[in-house]
């Protein structure tokens, strides 16, 4: 983690050094989330929530609301498989709207045991399009290896049918740059024009991201460590992980007219400490 970022290029610099102005951290309802977000976090660096399966919707709204109280932007994430229905969701958006909160992410989500009426992310959106709901900032996920179940046309259109419901695009982990960039210019090309923020894990220590793979029930960010785990050894320095190659991948990249790659939503695993330091370290590092 200490060897300095290989961008050399000027432009690219400014463009990624701009990124890691607006860089927003993912954190977990964990019972000690919300002190050591205070004790390692600026209130600058934007803030989702997950959608913890073994903790429940409640629990990420509670944290985000409490965050929100000592001045963070920040996000929840709402789960199709967590929000019980419409009265529930309703709720969801008035206490967002009493504590000012602006901006939500919407996900499918893993199958609980909680019964509900959406589907997918999808009828979630569409419920809430059907609210006041006073946001003015919706997040959907993006899935930049695609499904092995899945074929591409029908992932892409199910895409765009939430794009239209949304104003930006975060994606799940994906280590190889040259995914990513084929990806983004493919949105482009099937008309989806949704900023996209690429998905990397945080400054992480190798024992949090092994403990990660083991389940800490948090969905999404930790299926990355089932899939690539060969991969993922390339990622380690001494000590623990670097993004640093992934962002060195995609910084020539960011604002071209091929893609709508605009920036970074790191996955911090709940390791804030050394994550911020890292954020710290680009930005003396790209002055």
């Amino acid at each position: 983690m200490k060897r300095a970022l290989k961008v050399r290029d000027t432009a690219t610099r400014a463009s990624l050094r701009r990124t890691f102005e607006d860089l927003g951290y993912e954190v977990i309802p964990f019972k000690k989330t919300e002190e050591q977000v205070l004790q390692h976090v600026p209130t600058d660096v934007r803030l989702t929530v997950t959608a913890s399966p073994a903790k429940g919707q409640d629990a990420t709204l509670d944290l985000t609301v409490a965050l929100a109280g000592h001045g963070y932007d920040v996000a929840p994430h709402l789960s199709a498989q967590q929000v019980r229905d419409r009265a529930h969701l309703a709720d969801i958006v008035a206490r967002c709207r009493e504590a000012g909160i602006s901006d939500v992410f919407v996900v499918g989500g893993d199958p609980t045991d909680t019964p509900t009426e959406f589907t997918d992310a999808h009828a979630l959106l569409v419920a809430l399009h059907e609210l006041d709901h006073g946001f003015t900032e919706i997040g959907i996920g993006g899935h930049p290896e695609g499904h092995p179940a899945v074929p591409e046309d029908v992932l892409f259109q199910a895409l765009k049918d939430k794009a239209a419901l949304a104003t930006h695009i975060k994606t799940q982990i994906v280590f190889d740059p040259a995914v990513i960039l084929t990806w983004a210019r493919e949105l482009t090309r099937r008309g989806i024009d949704l900023p996209v923020h690429v998905g990397v894990p945080g400054a992480v220590h190798r024992q949090k991201l092994l403990r990660v793979s083991g389940g800490l029930g948090i969905g999404e960010s930790a299926k990355f460590l089932k899939k690539q785990q060969t991969l993922l050894w390339r990622f380690f320095v001494p000590g623990g992980y670097s993004p640093d190659k992934i962002l060195e991948g995609l910084a020539p990249h960011i604002g071209k007219p091929d893609n709508r790659i605009e920036g970074f939503h790191v996955f911090t695993f709940n390791d804030l400490g050394p994550t911020e330091e890292w954020r710290r370290g680009m930005l003396r590092n790209l002055a």
